[in-house]
């Protein structure tokens, strides 16, 4: 390991974390409404008022969680509590159970409602980050709220906002991955944060780890299938059964990664490890650069247009996930995809002059015109909690 070139690595971490954090507080923050926009082109600028729920719980999370790894600053802290109470006076529906929105308007108003239960997890984790940074015990309450509620539902609990499944059941149902994946990570915040039920959160752990390898891992294919049948058997004979995700495979293998490390499981290590090999070797774009944002098992053409492309969020998961690879394992090559990813991120993704990474890349690296720093999808979340994360891998592995 070359120790200035990790230093020097972690110098630009620095740089882009910062610059992340102060352009959402710049330009996205709502200070009439509260919460936070995150529909921001290039320079900043809103080209859409209307709110995502996800990115309310997200950008509470990821201003909390900077409060917790560098101590409290009040614009972190009330960036945080903005978004946390938005939430509360807006993205509930209450008439269905406390089942939250997809989008709200401006001011708060309900716009779209969803089957997923996404809105329930990101709200938890920020309730409960922000409750082991105040001690507010009505942020633990929700986050309890929301946790329970997503549990439930991922476990065949009936959904009161009844809109059903997206196939008609008596013809096909199945597994998604990000549902054990998603909740995973949410209980591994709760476990910081929550000591008082904590026997509760590591036996749920414990499941989802031992659904992710039973239903979703197929070594015969080599890959992580997003799509499979209820038993765990994939139906490779339509595009969505074949769907693999490389960024979210490599999402889950830190995920994994973290619950190993908590657990002192080296097996899982090793488990995780090949869940990263398999999804770099396939969706790394030998031409030029990159993760492909979606691939087919079998190598048929994918369904979705956007297949192709090169989004930021999985370059961040690989950034997590390699430097996690290295530090648990020793091996140089999960270090030298740490610097391969970084080198692409700082010449496609990264922009020096208005801060904040682009969204969306074409498959050459070029970003869609007109460019975006935000979306429905894109806030203060994979970015800088990669860049956070990554900063305290590196410090912890210069220290040895």
């Amino acid at each position: 390991m070359d120790r200035q070139k990790l230093a020097d690595a972690q110098a630009w971490v620095r740089e882009e974390l910062k610059s992340s954090a102060d352009f959402w507080l710049k330009n996205g923050m709502d200070q009439e409404h509260g919460g936070v926009y995150t529909c921001l082109d290039r320079r900043g600028e809103i080209y859409s008022t209307d709110k995502s729920v996800w990115m309310q719980g997200r950008c509470g999370w990821i201003y909390a969680f900077l409060c917790r790894t560098y101590g409290t600053r009040p614009e972190w802290l009330e960036a945080s509590r903005s978004c946390l109470d938005f939430m509360e006076a807006h993205c509930f529906n209450h008439a269905a159970g406390d089942r939250m929105y997809f989008t709200v308007t401006a001011e708060g108003k309900p716009l779209r409602q969803r089957r997923y239960y996404f809105s329930e997890a990101f709200c938890a984790a920020a309730n409960a980050e922000y409750y082991g940074v105040t001690g507010e015990q009505k942020r633990l309450e929700r986050a309890r709220q929301c946790y329970d509620l997503y549990w439930d539902l991922s476990q065949g609990k009936a959904d009161p906002v009844a809109m059903g499944p997206k196939t008609i059941p008596e013809t096909r149902t199945g597994r998604a991955f990000g549902i054990p994946m998603i909740i995973l990570n949410v209980t591994g915040i709760l476990l910081r944060t929550d000591p008082e039920r904590q026997a509760l959160y590591e036996e749920r752990a414990r499941q989802c780890v031992e659904d992710i390898f039973r239903y979703h891992v197929k070594p015969e294919l080599k890959c992580v299938l997003e799509n499979v049948a209820e038993d765990g058997e994939p139906r490779l004979f339509y595009t969505e059964g074949r769907t693999v995700n490389p960024g979210h495979d490599i999402e889950g293998v830190w995920f994994l990664l973290e619950h190993a490390k908590r657990t002192g499981d080296k097996e899982l290590v090793e488990r995780a490890a090949q869940m990263f090999d398999w999804a770099i070797e396939a969706g790394w774009d030998k031409e030029y650069g990159g993760l492909l944002y979606f691939i087919d098992a079998l190598g048929k053409p994918p369904e979705a247009y956007e297949h192709d492309m090169k989004l930021w969020w999985p370059h961040n998961e690989i950034l997590i996930a390699s430097m996690m690879l290295y530090r648990d394992t020793g091996e140089e090559k999960y270090l030298d995809w740490f610097y391969k990813t970084m080198d692409y991120c700082k010449a496609h993704f990264a922009d020096p002059e208005y801060g904040e990474w682009y969204g969306y890349l074409r498959r050459d690296g070029l970003p869609t015109q007109p460019s975006t720093k935000g979306s429905t999808f894109k806030g203060p979340f994979h970015m800088p909690r990669s860049m956070i994360l990554v900063d305290t891998m590196i410090s912890e592995i210069l220290a040895r």
